[in-house]
């Protein structure tokens, strides 16, 4: 059996090779599900993500599955029960930005506000020195969240979604999924 190659970013950790394979880069539209994306690139944001990727399954059961009017509802009672959930990061600052998150996303179809800074003609990487941390998209779809009360949305968090939910296709040219979808 011929091993796949993969990007190179993609450990050995079981929990990498399934998000890399089956999610990381292939387009992915729907406000709550895009929200989900967003509010765990922040929470990555200082962290390996294989940390979040090993407690997501307590961040969807911590956020009610992430869902934007169940989240937007969350009181202070709900900061304090997420801060006491070792399930999850617990950090104040995070926790609140994604229940504010989930309030301007009330206002707005996140998933069209994110979309509209795709960039399906970015270059195609070659090594992961050609992938960058945040490009003029990425500095415009922050500003852009902002703009919208977003918060914990960075140039450098914003291009991680960007990636993430297939805005661009960071895959390297090598890597067996490039071409797939």
């Amino acid at each position: 059996m011929t091993e796949l190659t993969r990007c190179g970013w993609v450990s050995s950790a079981p929990e990498y090779i399934a998000y890399h394979d089956e999610e990381w880069g292939r387009p992915l539209t729907g406000d709550d599900p895009v929200f989900e994306r967003l509010a765990l690139e922040a929470f990555q944001s200082g962290l390996s993500w294989i940390t979040i990727l090993r407690k997501r399954e307590n961040f969807r059961a911590a956020f009610s599955g992430f869902s934007i009017p169940a989240v937007a509802a969350y009181g202070e009672a709900d900061v304090e029960r997420l801060l006491a959930d070792a399930g999850i990061v617990r950090n104040r600052a995070k926790i609140e930005a994604v229940v504010a998150n989930a309030r301007a996303a009330l206002d707005v179809s996140l998933s069209d506000l994110i979309w509209k800074h795709a960039d399906p003609g970015a270059p195609v990487p070659r090594t992961l020195a050609d992938v960058p941390a945040q490009t003029p998209g990425s500095k415009a779809l922050a500003k852009d969240l902002k703009a919208n009360g977003f918060r914990f949305v960075g140039p450098t968090t914003a291009y991680a979604l960007m990636q993430a939910i297939g805005l661009v296709n960071d895959h390297l040219e090598d890597c067996w999924v490039r071409g797939t979808y």
